[in-house]
């Protein structure tokens, strides 16, 4: 894996598993907690995966807000699958702590979660994540995300 074009720049990646687009697709359709919010995949390159999901009423808390625990599923899987698109084709990936900031309210008429490879490594990864809500002024930022992901082999399925 390769490091920073600059100490400012945007880190470029090069995944162990060159199939590694179609093994976090997979992943992620095998996770039952995204299909059943709505969310979706809709962005995965080395290091980054981007996941977004609807607005939905039934998922809101008692202020009409998407619920920090909506907001904090989707850019956990963000920052997940962006770490496991650098992982060897036989690892798996859990998460092992994330630390949230939530910025504002989280509502809008979509929700974008952006997650970022910081530092990669073979058994933990450190990841940042974003969510943004689409709303008629823009996107405007609700939540950012610190999380520390593990490779863990020899399960019985990988992702």
């Amino acid at each position: 894996m390769s490091g920073t074009k600059s100490p400012f720049g945007p880190q470029v990646f090069t995944p162990a598993d060159a199939s590694f687009e179609q093994r976090v697709r997979a992943s992620f359709a095998r996770q039952r907690v995204m299909d059943t919010l709505g969310a979706s995949l809709t962005s995965v390159a080395p290091g980054e995966v981007v996941i977004e999901l609807p607005f939905r009423e039934d998922f809101t808390q008692q202020h009409g807000y998407l619920h920090a625990a909506i907001v904090t599923a989707i850019v956990d899987s963000a920052c997940g699958y962006a770490a496991y698109s650098l992982m060897p084709v036989d690892a798996a990936v859990l998460t092992v702590e994330y630390k949230v900031n939530f910025l504002a309210p989280a509502a809008g008429r979509k929700f974008i979660a952006q997650g970022r490879v910081t530092k990669p490594g073979r058994t933990l990864t450190v990841t940042t994540g974003d969510v943004f809500a689409e709303t008629d002024a823009g996107l405007k930022p609700v939540a950012t995300m610190l999380a520390t992901m593990m490779a863990v082999s020899h399960r019985e399925t990988s992702g």
